[in-house]
Formats: structure tokens, sequence, C-alpha cells
């Protein structure tokens, strides 16, 4: 057998896709409402689809003190008090921080996501609805990335110039396209950020300080979750998109302590969603309104 060079599907993906086009067997994901809204608006499922990547994640960050950083988020300082300031990882001028570790999981999502889509142009779908993401540790530095969905064709002339994907599901596909507006992508926004513990920061969070805010989480919060939406849209810019609906918003915060005496504090934010395009600008929807009956 051939060594897969990494290119293109997988043989196993390939010839999966090999007994596809033999057998004609349609599976999908989709639930029953998911499906009928799918179809509502004339996409056929045709099958499922995924995506996946096992990476090894060597480098997880800067290990050194968050107060020697500086460089704030979009190249600005930041800071409430003394020492250094919030590092994002999008800080590149003269400090690394986090930004090779949030490229590793950018090509993680991107490969599993792009892997995903060749099945389904393969398939002959012309997007993939009800998309679901996962990230699986499993151990030694290694992590699996997944992308799963179900790939559906449209009963139209017109068909997308590209396969499109979205984590919506078919009936909420269904009302896009009758407001006039069509999935592109999904795209995603990932932010690493860390700050030193300074003095202000341990007083505001020792037990005695009572019921006050400690700024300096604040602001490291703040600065991430806005990094993060930045990155999401410049993504969907990145897409064509005129929009841009998100579906989920993840905050993990760690503390780590390199040194003696010296403590920081690292969130990572994530945003998903998905980028959209608008393709009538009139004042009533291009399509007739349908009634769609919840199944319980």
């Amino acid at each position: 057998m051939t060594q897969w060079d990494g290119h293109g599907l997988p043989p196993v993906a390939a010839e999966r896709m090999r007994r596809f086009a033999s057998t004609g067997l349609r599976t999908s994901l989709l639930t029953v409402p998911g499906a009928v809204g799918a179809q509502s608006v004339g996409f056929d499922p045709v099958g499922e689809v995924m995506g996946c990547i096992v990476q090894h994640i060597g480098w997880s960050g800067f290990g050194g003190c968050g107060y020697f950083g500086g460089v704030g988020m979009l190249g600005g300082f930041s800071g409430f008090g003394l020492g250094g300031g919030t590092v994002t990882s999008s800080a590149r001028a003269g400090f690394v921080g986090f930004g090779p570790y949030v490229d590793a999981l950018y090509r993680g999502y991107g490969t599993a996501l792009a892997r995903m889509t060749e099945e389904a142009a393969a398939m002959g779908a012309d997007g993939v609805v009800g998309v679901r993401l996962s990230v699986s540790d499993l151990g030694n530095d290694n992590r699996e990335f997944v992308a799963l969905g179900s790939a559906v064709r449209s009963r139209s002339r017109h068909r997308p110039a590209r396969v499109f994907s979205t984590e919506l599901a078919g009936q909420d596909v269904a009302k896009l396209l009758q407001a006039g507006w069509v999935p592109c992508a999904i795209a995603y926004g990932i932010s690493v950020a860390i700050r030193h513990d300074d003095w202000r920061t341990q007083r505001q969070s020792t037990w005695g300080a009572g019921n006050t805010e400690v700024s300096g989480y604040t602001e490291l919060v703040a600065h991430v979750r806005a990094d993060a939406r930045y990155r999401f849209d410049q993504q969907a810019r990145a897409t064509g998109a005129e929009g841009a609906i998100v579906s989920s918003m993840g905050l993990q915060i760690r503390a780590i302590e390199p040194a003696e005496n010296h403590r920081d504090h690292v969130a990572e934010s994530t945003v998903f969603g998905t980028s959209l395009a608008s393709f009538h600008r009139g004042p009533t929807a291009p399509t007739r309104s349908l009634t769609i009956l919840p199944l319980r």
C-alpha cells in the first residue's frame, strides 16, 4: 500500500467514497426536524462526512513570568497596576507568548474541517450542515481534532461555487435561506493570554479582601475574549461574508507558578460560529414562509 502523504483524502476515507459511489447508500446525522428543514429549502441529505487529524502539540505556551510581557492585544499596552500587562497570543513584536500554541490549534481545526469538506465534495455535495467539532486528549501531548457533519446536495440548477459548512441545524439553515442569507463556512477565533499577578491583583484576590473586583483578572478575561472575537471577525471576513452567527463561546483559566513567589494566570478563549452572505436585498423574504411543526 502506498504511504499516504497527508494530502487529499486518507486511504480509508477514499475507500469509503468508492463504496458510496457504487452502492448509493445515503446516511445522515440530521434529526428529523433538521432533515425536513433542509429538504424544505431544496437540500437533500447525501451522507455523513468526517475529517480528523491527530496532532502532537509540543509547545504549550510561554513558561516564563508574565511580568516581563507588556505587549498587549493588537500591539497595545495594558495593565491596571504595577507589573507587566496582559499579553495575548496575537502579540508578535518581541514576545512569542502563546502564539505557536494557538497556531497549532488553528491548524488542527482547519485540517479537520478541510478534510470533512473534501469528503463532501467527493460525494457531490454542496454543503455540510450540523457540523460537530471536538478535541480529545490522547495523552503524551497528542490531540485529536474531529469535524463531523451531514453532507447535503441542492436540487436547484443554481449550485454554490464551493462546499459550505455550518454548525447550524437543518431547520436553522432553512430559516436563514428564507430570510435571504446563505451560510459560507465555519469561522472561529482562538486566543490565549497571560497576566502576572501583581501586588494589586494579589491583594484583591485574598480571602480578607471582601466583595471586590479583581481588576487584574477582569483585564485578563476582557482582553482574551476581545482578541478571540477579533480573530473570529477576521476569519469570517476572509470568507467574503457580510455577517456571522456565533454558536458558542468558551473560556478557560488556569494558574501557573513559573518561579517562587511568582504566579501568573493564563486564559484561553474560543469563539465558534458560521459566516453568512446575503443573496437578497428586498424588503421581504425571497421565498414564502413555511410552517414546520416540531416533532416531540
